[in-house]
């Protein structure tokens, strides 16, 4: 006579139902750990790239910055013995002719220089009588628009503004007044002839 099987203890049963659902965390963990090692060596990439764009950005930002700099020419000048005003020399711009606009109430016509010169003769006669009738030690500033042509990587470019002529008279003896220019001064951007007739009528004075 054969003896049947005994069945499972409940126990057993219990212990293989909570050995299966070790094993499914165990799994499901993994994925886990899989899915979230994916992400951040995504995320390391990802910094990765936006850091060297972003420094690229910089760095192509800060060489189209030094390349205008580069690119612009500053209108200086100097004063020289015979009171003509001589534009300073730049090493990386050859300059070309230099044009001078004067206020229209001082009937000096428009002059241009190929020699980057203002020269004191074109206004020093116009600028005497225009400020005559006032003590002869004075000092005043003359505003004209100034339009230079310079050469950057074989381009031709032109840069304007208005700037001031820094004068100064002293009485002399029998000779009437002399006229003495100090300076070249940058007084606007702004390179307007309306900007030229403001600043004369400010500058201009009153007798």
């Amino acid at each position: 006579m054969s003896i049947p099987p005994k069945p499972d203890a409940p126990a057993t049963r219990a212990e293989k139902a909570e050995a299966a659902a070790i094993r499914r965390r165990w799994v499901s963990l993994a994925e886990v750990v899989s899915v979230a090692g994916v992400a951040i060596a995504a995320l390391g990439l990802w910094l990765t790239w936006s850091d060297r764009r972003s420094e690229q950005t910089e760095k192509q930002a800060q060489s189209i910055t030094q390349n205008r700099v580069a690119a612009r020419y500053a209108i200086k000048a100097s004063a020289v013995r015979n009171g003509d005003l001589v534009l300073d020399k730049d090493e990386r711009h050859p300059l070309g002719d230099l044009t001078v606009t004067f206020p229209a109430a001082l009937g000096v016509g428009e002059q241009i220089s190929p020699t980057q010169t203002i020269s004191r003769s074109w206004y020093e006669r116009a600028l005497l009588k225009a400020t005559d009738g006032g003590a002869d030690s004075e000092t005043g500033k003359l505003p004209v628009l100034l339009t230079v042509q310079y050469w950057n990587d074989d381009k031709l470019h032109t840069t304007s503004g208005l700037y001031d002529i820094v004068w100064q008279t002293k009485g002399r003896p029998l000779l009437g007044r002399e006229l003495k220019i100090e300076a070249l001064r940058l007084r606007s951007p702004s390179a307007t002839k309306a900007a030229l007739e403001k600043a004369w009528s400010v500058e201009q004075p009153v007798r």
